[in-house]
C-alpha cells in the first residue's frame, strides 16, 4: 500500500520474486546465496492470477482515500490507525470489490475478506471485517448482480 514512483517496475519485481520463491522451494534449497535464478516463462495458471490480481491492486491503490472513508465511517469508537493493518488492507480489497467490480457479488467480497482475516489476521479479525464490510455493503444502492 505504499506504492513507489514506477508500479509497474514494483509489481514486475513482486510477482518475478513469487515465481523464484516457487521455483526454490521445487528445488529443495539446491540454489546458493546470491546464484542467480533463471525463470522460466510464466505458466498459464500464473499469468491468469496476475491479470486477476494486477487491477485490483491497481484499483485500491487509485481508490484507497475514498475506501479509507468507508471503512472510518463505519470504526465508532475505534481510530483508523489503530486497526491492523492486515485487516485494514482485507477491507480495502473488499470494498474496492464491491465499489468497482461487477463480475465479483458483495457478499463474495465479504466471505472471502473474512476467510482471509481470520488466516492471517488475530482472533477476532474476521468478526470485526464482517461487521464493517456488512455496512458498506448496506451503503450499496443497487441491484443483484449475477456473476458473469
Amino acid at each position: 500500500m505504499n506504492p513507489s514512483a514506477d508500479l509497474e517496475l514494483e509489481l514486475a519485481t513482486f510477482w518475478n520474486s513469487q515465481r523464484a520463491a516457487a521455483i526454490e522451494d521445487e528445488k529443495s534449497g539446491m540454489a546458493k546465496w546470491g546464484e542467480k535464478t533463471e525463470l522460466p516463462p510464466p505458466t498459464v495458471e500464473e499469468a491468469e492470477t496476475r491479470l486477476f490480481a494486477e487491477p485490483l491492486i491497481k484499483g485500491v491503490i487509485q481508490h484507497r482515500e475514498a475506501i479509507d472513508e468507508h471503512i472510518k465511517k463505519h470504526c465508532k469508537n475505534w481510530d483508523f490507525n489503530r486497526i491492523a493493518v492486515v485487516d485494514r488492507n482485507i477491507m480495502r480489497l473488499a470494498i474496492f470489490e464491491m465499489l468497482h467490480r461487477e463480475d465479483i457479488p458483495p457478499v463474495v467480497s465479504i466471505n472471502e475478506a473474512v476467510d482471509i482475516a481470520k488466516k492471517f489476521s488475530t482472533e477476532d479479525s474476521g468478526k470485526f471485517v464482517n461487521g464493517i464490510l456488512d455496512k458498506v455493503r448496506g451503503e450499496i444502492l443497487r441491484p443483484a448482480r449475477n456473476v458473469k
